[in-house]
């Protein structure tokens, strides 16, 4: 597809969706992999559990794959991993952080001995075949996020990952503009840039704003607190933790993935709790009610998180008291607002007092707003600008952004996943397709559920299922037993007695008609009785349930 002279982009994810980021860099016949996330499923892929990219393009060109960077820990970025991993073993580059969360995944799917980890820091370089690859610290609210600079013959690529400009981060590390700014004097060929935040306008708050309100939250607070939040905010979490020891609070935590993240980021050091302060759920019953903080999943309303369960009072050992003072300190992720809300209203129905994002300050988003977009773009001057990470009308809001600061409109390149992108040093142009799209891992099943799999759940969740049995005869084709009905999700058969009577009676009719015209062929009959009974059943109840004739011989 390209040639040598040429430098080729390929997104195969993150682009018209916010989430399940992959990036693909190209030059000759080499590829890096930049990032491998996944998005959580919408409300119609029922049953889905998550979504990852398609990587049918790298598996065809498998032998070409030289690595897989990775910008920051966060699912959308790392969740896929284990899955691409098992198709295609190379090297994985990441932070201390992104690593560590990424082993407990690779642990799960039993390839943590199998996959080559490579460890770097901010500021180290790599040679990769052709490329040379530079880490550059960002702020972002997971620590150990990095931006990354692929240079190649054709020019250097910078990919931004997500970021925010935050001059006062909880951890000290502030964003590496000195490098940015570098780069851009040297020049930057292709610039791609975090949309997430664009529609905001101004700059991004600190994640230290956050920790004033906790504070006052915690001053004024009598009896228990329990705080929902992202588990991979671990600033957050951090400063839960010290407002807890100031105001002499012990602290539990709840929820799976929350625990996981408190034990790695503490046993890699990016997490600091004073001794004895963590203490677990059992010890906190014990403890005056003045004396606790409770750090939760649950922030999005998830059905089975820690949080809703409390709300439903149907968590095992946790239950919501009058006088609690529940803190959410999230954003709810867009198509989540209900389930917030939802939560929400049953925590006060419960007696708590709830503080959430609607109260200023007690939430900071991780990604850049307007103002920062353009300081972005306006250090590292791009020759070239791609928007990622970010549904269709937000890249095309950073597009215009970038026309702004004064980036020709021909030079900015909105894309989708799957185009291509070429560059020489001088020009760019989309050069065609590749195979990109969703693949819906449901259990253990990775891509065995299509659109027609979905469309049969919708189906049933709307309308149910019929199935009709009935036995003929070998010989003769007459029949020996039934037809028999079961119905599940359609109506309740008991008080619908009369209506399965004359659905029989419409199989027996159908089943005659066959006979008469001596058809035994298993298929078209089933056909037939599908067909008059979905007729019969659609006149009198206006519904379409699932219909599946069994026929059985003796």
């Amino acid at each position: 597809m390209a040639e040598n002279n040429k430098l080729v982009l390929i997104p195969l994810g993150g682009l018209g969706e916010i989430g399940k980021n992959m990036m693909l860099v190209k030059y000759g016949n080499n590829i890096l992999v930049i990032d491998s996330g996944l998005i959580f499923p919408e409300d119609e892929m029922l049953g889905i559990d998550i979504v990852i990219p398609d990587i049918s393009y790298l598996l065809e060109n498998r032998q070409m794959v030289k690595a897989i960077l990775l910008t920051h820990g966060h699912e959308d970025h790392i969740g896929a991993l284990p899955y691409v991993l098992k198709e295609l073993n190379v090297p994985v580059y990441g932070t201390k952080l992104t690593l560590g969360l990424l082993q407990g995944k690779l642990k799960e799917h039993n390839l943590l001995s199998s996959v080559k980890l490579n460890c770097v820091k901010p500021r180290d370089t790599l040679k990769i075949g052709p490329f040379e690859v530079e880490f550059i610290r960002v702020s972002h609210s997971i620590p150990d996020a990095v931006a990354i600079a692929v240079h190649t013959p054709i020019g250097t690529v910078v990919h931004t990952g997500d970021f925010k400009l935050d001059q006062t981060p909880v951890d000290g590390d502030v964003m590496d503009f000195y490098k940015f700014a570098q780069l851009g004097e040297k020049g930057v060929l292709v610039l791609l840039s975090d949309s997430t935040n664009v529609e905001r306008p101004g700059f991004t708050m600190s994640e230290k704003v956050v920790g004033q309100t906790l504070d006052e939250a915690f001053h004024q607070a009598t009896e228990r607190i329990i705080i929902a939040s992202f588990a991979s905010n671990v600033h957050r979490l951090q400063q839960i933790i010290s407002a807890a020891h100031k105001y002499g609070r012990k602290v539990a935590v709840v929820g799976r993935s929350m625990v996981n993240v408190v034990n790695v980021a503490t046993e890699l050091g990016y997490l600091h709790a004073p001794k004895g302060i963590l203490v677990e759920v059992d010890e906190i019953l014990n403890l005056p009610k003045d004396k606790v903080v409770i750090i939760t999943t649950g922030s999005q309303g998830e059905p089975m998180s820690a949080l809703t369960r409390m709300a439903m009072s149907d968590h095992r050992k946790l239950e919501i008291i009058p006088g609690d003072t529940v803190i959410i300190s999230a954003t709810p992720i867009p198509g989540n607002e209900k389930l917030v809300a939802r939560t929400v209203d049953h925590l006060f129905k419960q007696g708590a007092q709830v503080i959430h994002e609607a109260v200023s300050g007690i939430h900071v988003s991780g990604h850049a707003s307007q103002e920062d977009l353009k300081m972005m773009l306006n250090l590292v001057k791009p020759k070239f600008f791609v928007p990622v990470h970010g549904e269709h009308r937000m890249l095309v809001k950073h597009a215009r952004l970038a026309q702004e600061v004064g980036i020709p409109e021909n030079n900015i390149f909105v894309a989708e996943n799957g185009q291509v992108l070429e560059f020489t040093k001088n020009k760019g142009t989309f050069a065609g397709r590749v195979t990109a799209g969703r693949v819906l891992v449901d259990g253990l099943g990775v891509g065995d559920v299509g659109n027609i799999v979905l469309r049969d759940r919708k189906q049933l969740s709307q309308d149910g299922i019929l199935i009709v049995v009935v036995t003929l005869n070998k010989d003769t084709g007459a029949v020996v037993a039934g037809p028999d009905i079961v119905s599940r999700g359609f109506v309740y058969v008991r008080e619908s007695e009369e209506l399965m009577e004359e659905a029989k009676e419409k199989v027996r009719q159908s089943l005659d008609k066959c006979a008469e015209r001596q058809v035994s062929e298993w298929s078209t009959i089933k056909s037939n009785v599908r067909d008059t009974l979905g007729k019969f059943l659609y006149e009198k109840t206006r519904r379409r349930p699932m219909i599946l004739p069994i026929i059985m011989e003796v």
